[in-house]
């Protein structure tokens, strides 16, 4: 026997949100990439550096969290490692795992990346401090956080 599957429409009020945050993510990805290039790296490059700034992870985290191949984020870490931005040490929990981790000058490069992105920052400051936490908690809401 068949199962019937049954197409609900999209309200147009939940149609309007979804664009929404379609375009916040794009603008958001646009300025992300545009500030990558201002420090000679790839959208994907600034990504991992960011993540990396926050704590030392294993390659195999990092393709995970960048939804990529774990080849793809040997090459990644090598480009930035030959620029000093990152480097791979044993992890003292297990020291056949290699983690990848921002230098000084890599946590810097971060730090100067998402203070450039003005993007979200300007129009948020436009809202009060109890709109910004409910927007936050619907998002986290939203994210099952």
């Amino acid at each position: 026997m068949a199962t019937q599957k049954t197409t609900t429409r999209i309200d147009p009020l939940t149609l309007e949100v979804i664009e929404l945050i379609g375009t916040v993510v794009a603008r958001y990805h646009e300025e992300y990439e545009d500030a990558a290039a201002g420090h000679a790296l790839t959208g994907a490059q600034a990504r991992l550096l960011g993540l990396l700034s926050l704590e030392p992870l294993p390659m195999r985290r990092l393709a995970q969290k960048l939804r990529c191949e774990p080849s793809n984020v040997t090459g990644i870490v090598d480009r930035l490692e030959s620029r000093g931005l990152v480097e791979r040490r044993p992890d003292p929990k297990d020291r056949r795992v290699k983690l990848a981790a921002a230098t000084a000058e890599g946590r810097r490069v971060a730090r100067s990346l998402r203070e450039s992105l003005d993007f979200a920052r300007e129009p948020l400051a436009g809202l009060s401090t109890q709109e910004r936490e409910s927007l936050r908690d619907l998002l986290r809401r939203m994210l099952g956080k």
